[in-house]
């Protein structure tokens, strides 16, 4: 998979892509119809977007929707597969972590 997205005047294919923007963590991320959200933020030159629960940054690992590292939070509904969740013009992605809060952890607490 590559995030470089070609330009629709240089496609050799002849392809007419019909542009559209999303919004990822408040800034503006352009698309074309059809692409994932993986795709999209991909070819923004974002190649990670959350932490698992050991810290290490996750992004597209499988790219198929089986590993869920490219967990994203879209329109407000949480765990979205960015790579099996096709950008809509106007979607409102955020980046969401599995990192756990050492402040609120009940253990913290009863100490």
């Amino acid at each position: 998979m590559t995030p470089r997205l070609v330009r629709a005047e240089s496609d050799a294919s002849g392809r007419r892509d019909r542009p559209l923007r999303i919004v990822v963590d408040g800034e503006p991320v352009d698309a074309i119809a059809g692409q994932s959200i993986a795709g999209a933020m991909l070819a923004a030159d974002r190649v990670a977007w959350r932490r698992g629960p050991s810290g290490a940054a996750r992004g597209v690992f499988c790219g198929i929707g089986v590993c869920f590292d490219c967990l994203v939070t879209v329109n407000a509904v949480r765990d979205v597969r960015a790579c099996r969740r096709r950008a809509r013009d106007g979607d409102v992605v955020t980046t969401q972590s599995r990192v756990p809060d050492r402040a609120k952890s009940p253990r913290t607490e009863e100490r």
